[in-house]
């Protein structure tokens, strides 16, 4: 079924933030008329039937698969081969699988690996709607409201699989783009994977002190801001930072790099260098927030 024709069946594989964001949205735009939520935490489960999330609860991603239409893979990037080979022989014909990772790379080659026969069904996508909470507690409506979702369909996907995510993902609210899975990946590598690596070891970093409770008692404002992301889903960015680990090792050269050359200015009290460096960046993030706060109007 595409969805001009009816109501999908909807099954969600990790019923958190994204994916139970996703149904709620398709809910509210009236494209699914069932959804199943699969996950491992019956606790998760039951709270996202009484939120209204899911209509059904299942523990197993291959019996809840037999007859959907579309499937959102939203667990850890970590866990997706396992899922990806448990549905593949219950998967009809029809059904169309994309995912919600934030590597892309892998994602394509699980897919290649464990779907060999429903490439042309797979569309993998990355909404870049992130946020530190996390299960079914966590899903929102109008989480997608304008938000970016990046779709890296294979050269195998059927134009109507790609055009159908496109479509639900539009009926969410939120902007879609296409990008290679390499591209995808090499560009997420420097403005989100990163950010995260820095937050996580900048913040083990004062854990590690002798003094790092003193300093957590004077912690305000901009060590709240830095360090926001830290507070991620460790297992998630594990998986995440193994996953897009080339790109990932090629920034951390670029930012070691960048900080040898500040840490050579402030060594040597140039002034003039260290204000080009802090103006350089001042400019570059306002000019950037000011076009992100007009996007996401």
């Amino acid at each position: 079924m595409q969805a001009g024709e009816g109501k999908l069946t909807l099954v969600v594989i990790g019923v958190g933030l994204i994916g139970g964001s996703f149904a709620l949205a398709l809910k509210r735009a009236g494209k699914v008329g069932r959804v199943i939520g699969v996950g491992r935490s019956a606790a998760n489960l039951e709270r996202a039937i009484e939120l209204g999330v899911i209509d059904e609860a299942s523990h197993s991603a291959a019996d809840a698969v037999r007859h959907a239409d579309i499937v959102l893979v939203a667990t850890p990037v970590g866990q997706m081969a396992r899922v990806f080979a448990d549905i593949a022989p219950q998967l009809p014909a029809h059904c169309v699988v994309t995912d919600g990772g934030s590597t892309k790379s892998d994602v394509v080659a699980l897919m290649r690996t464990q779907l060999p026969q429903q490439l042309a069904q797979c569309v993998p996508a990355h909404p870049i709607a992130g946020s530190d909470l996390s299960g079914a507690v966590a899903a929102q409506y109008g989480l997608y409201d304008n938000r970016r979702i990046v779709v890296t369909p294979l050269p195998e996907t059927a134009q109507a699989a790609a055009a159908l995510v496109r479509e639900l993902w539009q009926a969410c609210g939120a902007r879609v783009y296409e990008m290679s899975a390499a591209e995808h990946d090499a560009v997420f590598a420097t403005v989100s994977h990163l950010p995260h690596l820095l937050a996580f070891a900048y913040v083990d970093m004062i854990v590690g002190k002798a003094d790092g409770e003193r300093c957590f008692d004077f912690a305000a404002t901009g060590f709240r801001d830095f360090t926001r992301i830290a507070g991620s889903h460790p297992e998630m960015w594990r998986d995440i930072a193994l996953a897009n680990r080339d790109a990932l090792l090629a920034e951390l050269d670029g930012y070691r790099a960048a900080l040898d050359s500040l840490r050579d200015e402030l060594a040597s009290g140039d002034a003039a260098a260290l204000t080009a460096r802090f103006e350089r960046a001042r400019e570059a993030r306002h000019g950037w927030h000011q076009k992100f706060l007009r996007g996401n109007a």
